[in-house]
């Protein structure tokens, strides 16, 4: 798929069909970082065949974790006989750098081992993404950590680590996790309070249970955690990806389509079909599958005063930042205007000027802030040439693509491809026109 690095899409296609969901990518790079507390065997299913997930398969098979692919979406996983030089080699470096999630590594391995080597991260380019909530959830522990400048890369090293208080200046979901998972092999009690509650962590401390880590208070941003000698083996299911529902919601708004996504289930949603309700756009339920009908247009509903509605990103249970560029998209052929604030990161909407450049009438109002002005379909987005700059506003652009006058041609579509998995053929099953080529 590699050499395939450009979409061409044909817009204008009115889609219909059911579309299952892929296994959440967030969840799934965490659960598949807690193998390492465990010397035995871990079977996760409903993984998403994703480029971020393999590469961090790929650094737990360097690090001498025995893995068993058992489908397409489900592996085995046991760590049992480690090669820890292997962290500081200038492949698992090399490697690490290239995928965020690695960093959620450390806190397994300076649990359960002791030390611990990290590169500064890379993923996403949408702004500063800090990781002091990991190194500083884990110094509170026992952890000491250096960076050193010449690698560019941290290591960290613990002895007589134990339980601590520690309250979270950020509320990060990859630093709860990573928190969480050396907690539970470390000696006494830890409290996290201003703990991220996403689904993610809370399927990860629900896996960690029953593994027999002992940890309260799941769900809440105050977790307390009692550590426990061993963590046994386990089976997991990855649940179904609430981003890629929310991004299948904005899909058949765009398209005029009606599209049902199955297995969604109500209750891991939250507040994200209320917000698309917000735009105008209906949803309705039969048993776990969501509908989302065919629209002819949506109009924005202002605030109770009549002022101009405001969304925003916030910490789960608020709306998530991943969903942001996939709702400001959809704003863009509602009737009326609304304003998006992306508080979380300074860079996420730089791509509203492949948009304005579609005809689309944005005010990109500072980094944060871009007001839209919605057509009401009275002027269609026409194709353009564009570049994919992160995961999230890759897939807004190629929902834009899908209804838009012409064909367009998305560039750089590895960024679409680390966490939308097969994403062309599965919207072509539905009725789509997207030709993957390389350029």
């Amino acid at each position: 798929m590699g050499e395939y690095n450009s979409f061409k899409v044909q817009g204008g296609a009115q889609l219909s069909g059911s579309i299952i969901p892929q296994g959440a990518k967030n969840e799934a790079l965490q659960v598949i970082s807690a193998v390492l507390l465990t010397p035995e065997k871990v079977i996760i299913s409903n993984v998403p065949d994703i480029v971020d997930v393999r590469k961090l398969i790929d650094l737990l098979s360097g690090l001498g974790v025995e893995i068993e692919k058992i489908s397409t979406n489900s592996y085995s996983f046991e760590a049992r006989t480690m090669d820890l030089d292997y962290l500081a080699s200038d492949d698992y470096q090399a490697n690490a750098k290239r995928i965020r999630g690695s960093v959620m590594l450390l806190g397994p391995l300076i649990a359960r081992f002791g030390k611990a080597y990290m590169p500064k991260p890379g993923g996403d380019k949408i702004g500063r993404r800090r990781i002091d909530a990991h190194l500083n959830g884990l110094h509170k522990l026992g952890a000491a950590f250096e960076f050193d400048k010449a690698k560019d890369q941290y290591y960290l090293g613990g002895n007589g680590l134990k339980g601590s208080y520690i309250l979270m200046d950020e509320i990060s979901v990859t630093g709860t996790a990573n928190i969480v998972m050396a907690a539970t092999l470390i000696p006494g009690q830890t409290t996290i309070y201003n703990a991220a509650c996403e689904p993610y962590v809370q399927q990860l401390c629900r896996m960690l249970n029953k593994m027999g880590a002992r940890i309260e208070g799941i769900g809440s941003n105050r977790l307390t955690i009692q550590g426990v000698d061993a963590l046994s083996g386990t089976e997991h299911r990855v649940m179904p990806d609430f981003i890629e529902i929310g991004s299948f919601i904005g899909l058949a708004a765009m398209t005029k389509s009606e599209i049902t996504i199955s297995n969604a289930f109500e209750a891991d949603l939250g507040i994200i079909p209320s917000v698309f309700e917000n735009l105008g756009v209906q949803t309705k339920w039969n048993g776990s599958d969501l509908i989302v009908p065919q629209q002819d247009s949506y109009h924005i509903q202002p605030f109770i005063d009549g002022s101009i509605l405001t969304i925003y990103d916030a910490p789960w249970p608020g709306f998530t930042p991943d969903l942001i560029s996939i709702i400001l998209v959809v704003a863009t052929q509602a009737v009326g205007s609304v304003l998006i604030h992306q508080k979380m990161f300074e860079s996420r909407l730089f791509f509203v000027d492949k948009l304005i450049d579609m005809g689309a009438q944005i005010i990109l109002c500072d980094p944060h802030r871009a007001t839209v002005i919605g057509l009401g379909r009275t002027q269609n987005l026409r194709a353009i040439e564009m570049t994919s700059p992160d995961i999230r506003a890759g897939v807004s652009l190629l929902i834009a693509a899908l209804s838009a006058d012409g064909t367009s041609t998305i560039h750089n579509i590895h960024q679409i491809d680390r966490g939308y998995e097969r994403i062309d053929e599965r919207l072509n099953a539905l009725g789509a026109h997207i030709e993957r080529v390389h350029l």
